[in-house]
């Protein structure tokens, strides 16, 4: 890691005023509102989760609320009260889809140190995925591959290691690489082989020697164990049969993967993933230490996608999605979400970001739809800004 004498800021919890926030209830308000049911529900949106706010390096909320443990099964019935975990603000989360962001700035790191191409086929790179064609690091970045959305049959189908990664390789195009825009697990699968193969390490291991270690992230990495208090559970699956899943990654294609993959299978928490956001508002570096150059990071940020209105994307990160930004939402804004329930906005505008962590999968997937909470936090911190 290189260091920056120039940039050794660093987080801090401070009042509204201080990090130039008119107020933070409205936005504690609304991540709490998620504990209620929905309009067209009896469930609340999610069990538990944890909110933090953060502007000009200043935590200005950092808040958790309701339970993470709770249901007995996936109908829903309680547990025995005395069994409930309550969320803390610094409950460790599945976040998700939230890994394809670090498994892009993975990719970017390769750019700079290994001589990684992203408009080379990536075939070149990953001879076994030579029936791809024409189809490049940036397509995958972008999801413009024409690759389709998952693997199908699911990768717990398969009966090797071997056979999954097989499965992955020979996934065939539905539209030539660039004609078209669908968000894919497959994209990012791919793109956690291709750090492989370049890095010649593991993706976990680049993760964390490029990643959590130097920005000082203890919380964050793959692999939880159930043990751990302070973790989340997810879902009571039934296909495959898992029953409670609580220390793994939820996601299934994942999970086959031994809960390493380049689409899912990272826990962290809001205050360390508050770091990376910092980390990516300066351009790469927090606390004098530096994982991408400048450059780098608005590369990331600018729009690559604009003959795909509606899917505005850089290079890992999601941009000016009102759908889950609210009014937050601009060409400053970035971000992504994560299937559990999970969501990260920055606004480059007023170096701000904001954090929902949930486990909306507890006890059942079916059950929280929680875009328009996002959205609503969101739009919260919006106004705070102004």
């Amino acid at each position: 890691m290189v260091e920056d004498p120039h940039a050794v800021r660093t987080l801090r919890v401070g009042s509204a005023a201080e990090a130039g926030l008119s107020g933070v209830e409205a936005i504690a308000s609304a991540a709490a509102a998620g504990l209620r049911p929905a309009v067209d529900s009896a469930r609340p949106h999610y069990p538990g989760y944890v909110v933090l706010a953060a502007r000009n390096g200043i935590v200005a909320l950092r808040a958790a609320g309701g339970h993470v443990l709770r249901y007995a099964d996936a109908g829903g019935a309680d547990l025995p009260g005395r069994e409930w975990i309550a969320a803390r603000p610094d409950t460790i989360f599945d976040v998700a889809s939230l890994t394809k962001l670090f498994t892009s700035i993975a990719v970017m790191q390769q750019v700079e140190s290994s001589g990684l191409e992203l408009d080379r086929p990536v075939s070149s790179y990953l001879p076994d995925a030579a029936t791809r064609g024409p189809i490049t690091p940036r397509h995958l970045l972008t999801h413009t591959s024409g690759l389709p959305a998952e693997p199908d049959p699911s990768l717990y189908a398969y009966d090797s290691m071997a056979d999954r990664v097989a499965a992955i390789h020979a996934s065939v195009p539905f539209a030539p690489p660039g004609t078209s825009y669908c968000y894919s697990d497959i994209n990012l699968i791919t793109l956690g082989f291709l750090v492989e193969a370049v890095s010649g390490s593991p993706l976990d291991d680049v993760v964390r020697a490029g990643i959590t270690e130097p920005l000082g992230m203890p919380d964050t990495g793959f692999r939880r164990t159930a043990s751990h208090e302070r973790t989340a559970p997810t879902e009571y699956e039934a296909d495959p049969p898992r029953g409670l899943v609580w220390g793994e990654v939820h996601d299934e294609n994942a999970w086959s993967l031994g809960g390493v993959a380049g689409h899912a299978g990272v826990f962290s928490t809001a205050d360390d993933l508050a770091i990376l956001c910092q980390a990516i508002l300066d351009g790469g570096v927090y606390d004098g230490v530096r994982i991408l150059r400048a450059e780098t990071v608005a590369a990331m940020l600018r729009e690559e996608n604009a003959g795909f209105p509606g899917h505005a994307h850089g290079l890992g990160f999601e941009l000016d999605q009102d759908w889950y930004m609210g009014e937050l939402s601009s060409p400053w804004t970035a971000g992504h979400t994560g299937f559990t329930g999970t969501s990260m906005v920055l606004d480059r505008r007023h170096q701000a970001f904001v954090l929902l962590l949930s486990n909306r999968v507890h006890p059942s997937r079916d059950w929280g739809k929680i875009n328009s909470v996002r959205a609503n936090v969101a739009t919260a911190f919006a106004r705070a800004l102004r």
